[in-house]
């Protein structure tokens, strides 16, 4: 069993984060010794759980019903399961969109690099895709499509 300060300290959340998962019904069955909140870890898991899905930009409210799903047994694998599926398409989104963000920013470093040694952009300027290295030429076509 934890403190609420040492589940704070294990996850780097606030107590106040946790005082408000606890006040939304995240912790149903969460033990309380002299009015203490005592974490087990069927709540580690469930703290795990909810910074995930906080992480993959989902909302406290749709975690919760996901958190009453838990609540009602087998009879609600499904909608469980296509939660983490919608989840999982769009953090899988925002990757190929970060790694295009990234391509551009290592086509730029490399841009930059060969100016700053060239002395001019004049070269790079008029330098088509096909001139590039390999792995730059990767990044700039990601970046530009």
């Amino acid at each position: 069993m934890y403190t609420i300060g040492q589940v704070s300290q294990m996850f780097g959340l606030p107590v106040s984060t946790l005082r408000y998962y606890d006040k939304e019904g995240l912790f149903p069955d969460i033990k309380r010794v002299s009015g203490i909140r005592r974490f087990d870890e069927k709540e580690i898991e469930a703290i795990r759980i909810i910074e995930c899905l906080k992480k993959s930009g989902m909302e406290i409210k749709d975690i919760k019903q996901f958190m009453e799903w838990c609540a009602q047994g087998p009879q609600t694998y499904v909608q469980r399961r296509e939660l983490f599926l919608k989840q999982k398409a769009s953090v899988e989104a925002e990757i190929e969109r970060m790694n295009r963000v990234l391509d551009m920013l290592s086509y730029k470093c490399w841009y930059y690099e060969e100016a700053i040694r060239e002395g001019s952009e004049a070269r790079l300027q008029s330098m088509q895709p096909e001139d590039m290295p390999e792995r730059i030429r990767q990044a700039y076509e990601n970046a530009h499509r």
